[in-house]
Formats: C-alpha cells, structure tokens, sequence
C-alpha cells in the first residue's frame, strides 16, 4: 500500500489530522503580545487540501482523477503543517525564550522542509526523485544563471545573519541611509530611517559594500562617540575654549548623552580669523542622535557666550591692481631692469658698453629650475646660455673613472657658453641643487650684438679661454681629460658666419 492508498484506507484519521492542524493556527492567532506572521498561507493550504480530499474521496476510488486529487491533499496538508509548526517555533515559542531569529531564518527553516518533505513524498508516491533531477538538469542551469541576482541576494543575507554582523535592531549607516534593521529577507534587508521611511537595500549590496552597524559591546551598554564642531575666534586661547566646551557638555544634562565616558574637545583646524574646535561626547541611544547634537550645540553656544567667546568669521583680503598703461609700464620697467642687472653681473658681458648690454637683455628669457632638473645634460645641442639669477647648481663631468664634481654655479654665474658660441656640444651635466631661476639667451639674439660690433667676439673669447683654462686644470686634478684648446676666436666666427 502506497501512500495514495494509505490516504483513502485512513480519511477520517486524515481529518482529525487537519482539524489539528487548523486548531494550532486558531492558537496561535489567540495567543497575545506575540509578533507572529500571518497564516493566510496555511489557512490556503489546509482549505485546498480539505477540497482535493473530498473530491478524492467522492470521486471513483481506482480512477486517476481520484488519485490525483489525494496525492494533492496530502502534499497540501503537509506543507500547510509545515508553516503552522515553524510559526509556533519563531513566533511563540523562542520568543517566549527571550530569543528572536531574524525572518530570514524562518523562511529557510520552511523552505527547507518543504523540499526534504516534498522529496520524501515523491519517492512515497512511487517516484524516483534522481529520475527528475537527471532529466531537467538542463533547466535547472538555464533557471540557476537567469537568476543568479536572486541567488546572490539570498545567499548575502544568509551569510550575513551566519556571521551575525548585521542583525533587527541595529542602528547602521550605508549608502547614505542612516536607521534601524527592520527585517532581513530573502532578497534584500529593510531599514527604517528616522522619518519612518522603510529603505530596500538588497543583500548582494551588503556582500559588496562596507556599512557601518552601530551596537553595544558584549561587556556593556551602548556608547556611541558624536562629534561637533564650532568656528571661535583666533583671538580666545585654545585650552580655555577646550575648558568652557567639555564643562557645557559634562555640567548639563543632556538626554541620552552620557555621563561617562566624559566628553573631550580638540582644536582641529586653524584659519584666518578663527579656529574651529571639535566637542566630542557620547550617546547612549542612537537614534537620537540627531536631537543630541542640536542640544549639545545650544549648551555650547550659551557656555560660549558666557565666556565671552565670540564665533569667529573667516577674514579674507583681496589685492585689486588696475591694470591700466602708467602699470603696465611700471611693470614692464621692472621687468628690464631685472634683465639689465642680470647681464652687467655676467663676467661674460660686464664690460660691454650699457647700449649692447640693454641689445642683449632685451633677448633674455626666464628659465626657472626646480630643485633636482638637470639643467643640461653632457653630450646634448642647444644654442643658448644660461645666466644663473638666483640658486645653485652643480656641474658634473662624465669621465672614465665615473662622474666627477666640475664645479657649483651660484648666483651671477653663467654656463653653457660654449653652446652658444661655437654650437658645439654641453661638456658637462648641471643639476639644480636648489631652486635655480635664470635668464636664457640664445644665438639669435648674441648674432645680433656680432653684426654690430664683431670684435665683441675677440673679448668674450678671452674670457672664455680663461674659464676653460681653469676647467681643464680642475679636471687634470681630478683624473680626466678635457678637450684642449685651439683657436676659439676662428671657431666663434664660423659658427656666426663672421669675417674678423
């Protein structure tokens, strides 16, 4: 005798068995002060079982008609046991305990006897369970990744109520909602806000996401640290501001603000005209948290006062120059006379007449350097000098015993003539040390001093005879070779196509 059979064989004890079933649900409906789910559910179960029982019954005996609409009921009527037995267990019976599970849990504790009780039906009934598995494997799949979002939700809140980092009645903040847990379900966990608004925040999202849960330790009550903060004039000292805010806070009483841990205050920023103080104290309930800063700003605000403390208010100054022709000209002054006393404090240039030096400063263009730029490189082309303003430099020269130490260059000094002279390469590398801002004249605006007075080139070559002279004599010294000397007067002439 199968199941189907043992069904038709015992009805009546089938009866007695729903009548049960429907007098624990009216049971637990009478049962007061108990937060209970609703049992519209079973009530649906147990009416449809009711009905495919009777129509079994009246129906012909050996019919399928007959068979199907018992094998129906029976499946009906467990299920519809199932859901009254977990309501009894979470709705009564642990509370009653002083233990509340999350909803999720009671979802799963169904679910999961349904499926063993439907598994255990079908092989009653004379099925093979494996058959169904193996044939709808592929549907199975198809169903796993079209829902795999779903999934991901349920098993987010699983394991976030296995771990128990979030749990009802915690106060949380994430993604910009602040408020308590009101349920963990299947697909996503309620939050309720302040204004009584209910937040659906989906469990793959928690998986994903860092929240912050605010709950007492296990070794005491709750104490949630606040922070607030105030802008007080630069001119009231620091320690008797952070004296009048911690007593505004620990001489009051301020609901829901704790007496201990006392509050403390820090000077936390500093601007023009004011600092800005932060109160910190705690909070016993943190759904109020809200209404506690405001009342921990007005005793502050009136402790303040009555210290003669008053806010402070940014300051700012604008400078507000009118750029009109007598500045520009001013400026354009200053400008000139930077570059003129650059080049009278060159060696190079100091004894041209004032005119060529006015001809060159007015090629000059600034170069700054920041601490550590290789200023030039050994080995590289380029067709200009710099004259060194304000800083310092070293110049280096790569020989076959590794990088030797040249010279350093400070203010008044110049490099790279050669460059510009005769267009040959850099010899040396120069590193800024410091800052370095300089003045850069190229070739064109040296050509031009040349066409007008040639022999410029006869004197500055002496000089620069003189400085590679000294050159070479520092690099014998330190174990490398220079590049000797010849005639540097023809070489200048060539390289500006001059006939001296």
């Amino acid at each position: 005798m199968n199941v189907v059979e043992a069904g038709f064989a015992h009805w009546h004890e089938l009866l007695w068995a729903w009548g049960a079933i429907a007098a624990a649900a009216v049971a637990l409906r009478l049962l007061p002060l108990l937060p209970r789910r609703t049992l519209r559910l079973a009530w649906v179960l147990l009416v449809l079982a009711l009905a495919s029982g009777a129509a079994a019954v009246l129906a012909d005996g050996g019919s399928p008609l007959a068979h199907a609409g018992m094998t129906a009921a029976l499946g009906l009527g467990s299920l519809a046991a199932i859901q009254v037995g977990a309501a009894w267990i979470f709705d009564a019976l642990l509370p009653a305990a002083g233990l509340r599970a999350p909803r999720i849990a009671q979802d799963l504790t169904v679910t999961a006897l349904s499926l063993a009780g439907g598994l255990v039906w079908l092989r009653l009934s004379g099925v093979d369970p494996a058959q169904l598995f193996t044939t709808s494997a592929l549907i199975t799949a198809v169903l796993a990744f079209s829902m795999q979002d779903t999934l991901g939700n349920v098993l987010g809140g699983v394991a976030l109520q296995l771990d128990n980092s979030l749990r009802v009645g915690d106060w949380v903040r994430m993604d910009g909602v602040d408020g308590r847990v009101a349920d963990v379900r299947w697909r996503y966990t309620a939050v309720e806000t302040r204004s009584r608004e209910l937040v659906i925040i989906p469990n793959s999202w928690l998986m994903k996401n860092r929240f912050q849960v605010v709950r007492p330790p296990a070794d005491g009550p709750l104490a949630w640290r606040r922070a607030v903060s105030f802008m007080v004039e630069a001119q009231a000292a620091p320690a008797a501001v952070i004296r009048v805010l911690e007593a505004a806070v620990a001489d009051a009483q301020i609901e829901h603000v704790l007496a201990q841990p006392g509050p403390s205050a820090i000077l936390s920023d500093i601007g023009a005209g004011w600092c800005r103080y932060t109160l910190r104290y705690w909070l016993g309930e943190p759904r109020h948290d809200d209404p506690a800063d405001s009342a921990v700003r007005m005793h502050a605000l009136a402790a303040l006062a009555r210290a003669g403390m008053r806010l402070g208010v940014p300051l700012e100054e604008r400078l507000t120059i009118k750029e009109g022709p007598t500045w520009r000209a001013a400026a354009e002054e200053r400008d000139r006379e930077q570059r003129l006393d650059a080049i009278r404090r060159t060696e190079l240039f100091a004894h041209l007449p004032a005119q060529e030096q006015e001809m060159l400063a007015g090629h000059l263009e600034r170069a700054p350097f920041a601490a550590g730029d290789i200023m030039t490189r050994q080995g590289a082309v380029a067709h200009w000098l710099y004259l060194v303003i304000h800083g310092q430099a070293d110049v280096l020269v790569d020989g076959p015993q590794g990088r030797v130490q040249l010279a350093t260059l400070r203010d008044g000094d110049v490099f790279g003539e050669m460059g510009m002279l005769t267009g040959e390469p850099r010899g040396a590398t120069v590193i800024a040390v410091t800052a370095v801002d300089c003045f850069r004249l190229d070739k064109e605006g040296f050509a031009q001093l040349l066409q007008i007075r040639p022999e410029v080139a006869r004197e500055i070559s002496a000089i620069v005879q003189a400085r590679n002279t000294q050159r070479e004599e520092r690099l014998a010294q330190a174990g490398a070779s220079g590049r000797g000397s010849d005639d540097l007067v023809a070489r200048i002439a060539k390289f500006f196509s001059i006939h001296l």
